[in-house]
């Protein structure tokens, strides 16, 4: 656990559907319909009535969020980001990317949710690099923390080993335990 500004900032390796928080996000595609990876996850766990709310939301434009309930999950909510395509970097991703976690924080704050959890966004099917994808995540979070406040703790759920070592290199360079 680290703490930045009174906010504990969590890592865990592990599978973000089985998380007891007030919102899992979802790393979601532009039409919140289900995918692969997490978002597909996601959609399996949550059950029927997650898909049901998204069909009524239209979609999400990339770097933006939108909230459901978690249905059958253990979370209360279930705040879908989507992040972007990797085409090489030169396309605005790193904006977009930053926009889909700054915005995922500012809709849990908008509904008075105290603890968020989030995935790798845009580093599976996407292609985003996964190094520079995490320093980007790390930044939306801290500047979230010192620009808006509201948040309590944050967590990085990480499905595999090589996500979770490159994240706890990058929070051990920016903290000391």
């Amino acid at each position: 656990m680290y703490k930045y500004k009174n906010v504990k900032i969590h890592l865990v390796q592990g599978d973000i559907t089985t998380m007891a928080v007030d919102a899992i996000v979802n790393a979601a595609n532009n039409t919140l319909l289900g995918g692969g990876g997490v978002d597909g996850a996601i959609h399996r766990a949550g059950g029927p009535t997650i898909l049901e709310q998204c069909k009524k939301i239209g979609g999400c434009p990339t770097g933006e969020a939108r909230i459901t309930t978690a249905g059958n999950m253990p979370s209360k909510y279930v705040i879908h980001a989507v992040g972007p395509v990797y085409k090489g970097g030169n396309k605005n991703e790193d904006k977009l990317l930053y926009n889909a976690y700054y915005n995922s924080l500012k809709l849990a704050k908008d509904y008075n949710l105290k603890t968020i959890a989030f995935p790798a966004i845009s580093t599976g099917v996407y292609g985003y690099p996964k190094d520079e994808a995490s320093d980007i995540a790390i930044k939306a979070v801290m500047d979230f923390i010192d620009n808006e406040g509201g948040i309590e703790e944050v967590y990085f759920v990480l499905f595999n080993k090589d996500n979770y070592t490159l994240y706890e290199e990058k929070l051990n360079l920016k903290f000391s335990r």
